[in-house]
């Protein structure tokens, strides 16, 4: 939990939903890339994921979780949605897509819930990090936790 001045709205919906989390701030750091913030959080790069906002051939929106030293697989990541095909969409659509700005998306809280795939990897861990939604702000919490709040699939789709 953080304190009240500190907490993001990711914070107060994952309360709001009775999901357990541990909230981490790294806002006083000069970390800018996600391997940077799980440097400066002493974290495994394994267990700190980004969250990235595609668009599908069918012109659905999809939101995929990996690693932050990961890339997304743009073919297997459509293979898991059921798309021909999957583009990353432009840093400028995502704030009014999701009302998150870059470096700050979360797959907690965005306008519309878009369907979520998480990098099977996760599996690994008994928790996983990643945005809380504001830059410097990091969200811990397992999966089953996360699912009291995002409906996701699990899939192999990095690289």
């Amino acid at each position: 939990m953080a304190k009240n001045n500190d907490k993001t709205n990711v914070m107060r919906i994952l309360e709001q939903k009775g999901a357990v989390y541990t909230s981490h701030c790294y806002k006083d750091t000069d970390a800018v890339s996600g391997i940077e913030v799980a440097e400066v959080l002493n974290e495994d790069p394994n267990q700190v994921f980004k969250t990235l906002v595609t668009q599908g051939a069918s012109k659905n929106y999809f939101v995929f979780l990996v690693p932050v030293h990961r890339e997304l697989d743009l073919k297997k990541g459509a293979k898991a949605v059921g798309e021909k095909s999957i583009a990353m969409i432009k840093a400028k659509e995502l704030l009014p897509l999701t009302g998150y700005i870059h470096g700050g998306c979360s797959p907690v809280g965005m306008k519309k819930q878009f369907r979520t795939t998480i990098d099977i990897s996760a599996e690994n861990f008994e928790t996983i990090l990643f945005s809380a939604g504001k830059i410097g702000y990091q969200t811990e919490m397992s999966l089953s936790e996360l699912r009291k709040v995002v409906s996701f699939d699990l899939a192999d789709i990095v690289c």
